[in-house]
């Protein structure tokens, strides 16, 4: 009857192991709940402080030259909704007239795909005819009247979605102007309210690194997204896409996510331009040309500018993108990479971070490598020699 309790005291690391992971399972599933719940909540937030963490850079440059931090901080805001604003003035134009043409390109669409849609009408019919054979002797028994759900007022729903999405925005600038007026100086406050002042100063340095590492990764980021962005415009216009910017645009915002990014731009590229041409080789240079872009961009620039040391292990990568998308739609998709950024930023300034880097970081083939990782695991399955 005392097996169990002889088992756990000898070997106490095993026990260390199991109430560890219970606790932090409870935690995350706690944690995650929460998000899901209150994702309204906390969506802009989320997005303020990547925007701050992004925005930080040019606030503290301009603080060097003796400007104030809140002027430079509502300057540079300013600045960046502008941007942003301008980028959707861009790309509404295109869209309308996509919009537009919407009922014209679907009977193209149709048209197109007439023998792949013979081919999946001949399969349903085959399986609906085995589905009637095995269905006579059984017959259904007779259902209840469907009930009709009473649809809401047009009027009411889109003055719901619009005060929605007014508040979520109101939010974010104004978390955003907090974040950047206050700076290292408001985290030092409240940090301090925490802990003791040596891992106070611990914990801004690590900030301040967070800040630095995140911010400079996502500048250098967009440029080259700008860079594709102006590449993929000039590739469209040559081969004779209509509206070349718009997908020019769309390549270098779709790639700040990284694989789905790239992946959902070669799908719009390729059935706009299977609507656009009639022959199939024009199809295929558009999809190969971005194809190059990309592999160029990723394989020789991005490494280049970027280099290895912010890079996380793809896998990981995926997951996040999935869970984020999951729990926080498209707001979740975009913050997921920068949120594995910023952990494998604090994992490599923390004091016991090393596992979680090894965790976060890139597949490496090096045997050294490897057995560094070995190192790392406690040998809980081995019995202590006496």
């Amino acid at each position: 009857m005392n097996s169990t309790p002889e088992t756990d005291r000898s070997n106490p690391i095993a026990v260390r192991l199991r109430q560890f992971t219970a606790a932090k399972l409870l935690t995350l599933g706690a944690l995650g709940l929460l998000l899901y719940v209150a994702h309204q909540a906390f969506i802009p937030i989320a997005l303020a402080l990547l925007a701050a963490l992004i925005l930080s850079g040019p606030v503290e440059m301009l603080l060097k030259l003796r400007i104030p931090r809140s002027l430079s901080a509502t300057v540079i805001l300013i600045f960046f909704l502008a941007a942003t604003a301008g980028l959707v003035d861009m790309m509404w134009a295109p869209v309308q007239q996509w919009y537009s043409t919407a009922p014209a390109t679907m009977k193209t669409i149709k048209r197109k795909l007439v023998p792949m849609a013979r081919f999946f009408n001949r399969v349903e019919e085959i399986r609906a005819s085995a589905g009637n054979i095995a269905g006579a002797a059984n017959p259904p028994a007779p259902g209840a009247a469907p009930v009709v759900a009473k649809a809401e007022d047009s009027p009411v729903l889109i003055l719901d979605a619009t005060r929605g999405v007014m508040v979520s925005v109101l939010t974010f600038v104004i978390v955003t102007l907090f974040l950047l007026a206050g700076g290292p100086p408001m985290c030092a406050r409240m940090t301090a309210a925490f802990v003791d002042d040596l891992n106070s100063a611990h914990v801004l340095d690590v900030i301040e690194k967070v800040r630095k590492e995140v911010g400079r990764f996502y500048v250098t980021t967009a440029i080259i997204n700008v860079g594709l962005g102006l590449a993929t415009t000039g590739v469209m216009m040559l081969l004779g896409m209509p509206t070349p910017y718009l997908w020019g645009i769309i390549a270098g915002t779709l790639n700040f996510i990284p694989y789905a990014g790239p992946a959902t731009t070669l799908i719009i590229l390729t059935l706009v331009a299977a609507v656009s041409f009639d022959k199939l080789g024009q199809v295929a240079a558009v999809s190969a040309s971005y194809l190059a872009l990309t592999a160029v961009e990723g394989q020789i620039i991005q490494p280049l500018f970027v280099g290895r040391r912010l890079e996380v292990n793809p896998l990981l990568i995926f997951l996040a993108l999935w869970f984020g998308g999951l729990f926080w739609g498209i707001a979740g998709v975009i913050l997921a990479t920068p949120t594995l950024v910023a952990l494998k930023v604090v994992a490599e300034n923390a004091l016991s971070g090393k596992a979680l880097m090894e965790f976060l970081g890139p597949n490496d083939p090096d045997l050294n490598k490897r057995k560094g990782l070995q190192r790392l695991v406690p040998p809980i399955g081995r019995k202590s020699k006496t």
